[in-house]
């Protein structure tokens, strides 16, 4: 199971492509609010208590300050894949992307691209995948979807 959290209700848009991914290649999940800033309590009790309830990954988005991926990664060794937001208080996205990307050593998120959110959920999927036979034999399929629509895709403008 992956847990997927976010900052604030505003992010949903972009975290949605997280779960979208999820549940192509059927991983269960959870989505809720989790705020580093407005519930730092819950913030703490979701990371220190996800390994319990199943969870392998949690991918946290966030915007602006972008806080909530490395918070919760201070609080589990779960792997953490932060999503930076562009939020509407955000300067263009970049104080999310360096807050998130700039860890310190020892604290680890893997960080993914400004409202990448989607490549967050097949990250996920790759973790799980490793140790997942039926995980990873989806997201091989995937790839040679991915590899066959390219093909495709040069054929059709070859041909002109």
């Amino acid at each position: 199971m992956v847990g997927i959290i976010m900052g604030s209700e505003s992010d949903l848009t972009v975290m949605q492509d997280a779960a979208t991914m999820l549940q192509y290649f059927e991983i269960a999940y959870e989505l809720t609010i989790v705020s580093a800033h407005r519930t730092p309590e819950r913030m703490r009790t979701y990371a220190t208590e996800a390994r319990k309830r199943g969870i392998k990954v949690i991918i946290a988005g966030a915007g602006g300050a972008a806080h909530l991926p490395g918070m919760v990664a201070a609080y589990t060794s779960l792997p953490v894949i932060g999503v930076p937001v562009k939020s509407s208080n955000s300067i263009d996205g970049w104080d999310s992307v360096l807050s998130i990307l700039q860890m310190p050593g020892g604290v680890p998120v893997a960080t993914v691209a400004l409202n990448g959110a989607k490549n967050a959920g097949i990250l996920a999927a790759q973790i799980i995948g490793s140790t997942d036979y039926a995980v990873a034999s989806k997201l091989d399929a995937y790839k040679s979807h991915m590899e066959s629509e390219v093909v495709k895709a040069a054929d059709k403008i070859q041909k002109k």
